[in-house]
């Protein structure tokens, strides 16, 4: 994950980069959601209950953690995960190390907490992880292909 991490950094001086054909959304956009949906997950695993924990078979998660890839443009994002207003180099930055620092907190974490998938269902912490390094790995490639 700090892999990833440090190529979303190295993209943040490219905030305002567009590319209309991959993307109606900027670079920036693409990092502040990927860096929301790091925080806004990293908070659900923390206050999550293990005995509230239930299993459901989920053959879209089956499909995407095996390919370890998701499909563009075919879902969208819950609006809590969506960024609003402005962000900039600053904010970007500051609120990148904010996420390295809670996503440290994931190492400790009991293996049993989990989150909750809108999609997905119920994603055990191993899991999760699993998921924000796919998620965060889509995300790169579309800014990538932005820039191109």
């Amino acid at each position: 994950m700090e892999k990833l991490l440090t190529q979303l950094e190295t993209n943040i001086s490219k905030f305002n980069k567009t590319n209309q054909k991959i993307s109606k959304s900027n670079v920036g956009w693409h990092i502040e959601h990927t860096l929301l949906v790091l925080t806004r997950i990293t908070d659900s695993l923390a206050n999550s209950n293990p005995e509230d924990y239930k299993w459901k078979f989920q053959f879209i998660r089956i499909a995407v953690f095996t390919m370890k890839k998701i499909p563009r443009g075919k879902a969208k994002s819950p609006e809590v995960v969506q960024p609003k207003g402005n962000y900039n180099i600053e904010s970007l930055t500051k609120h990148l190390s904010n996420t390295k620092a809670r996503i440290e907190e994931l190492q400790t974490m009991d293996k049993n907490k989990y989150f909750d998938h809108p999609v997905f269902g119920h994603l055990k912490l191993k899991q999760t992880i699993n998921f924000l390094e796919i998620h965060t790995k889509h995300h790169l490639e579309i800014i990538n292909d932005i820039q191109k």
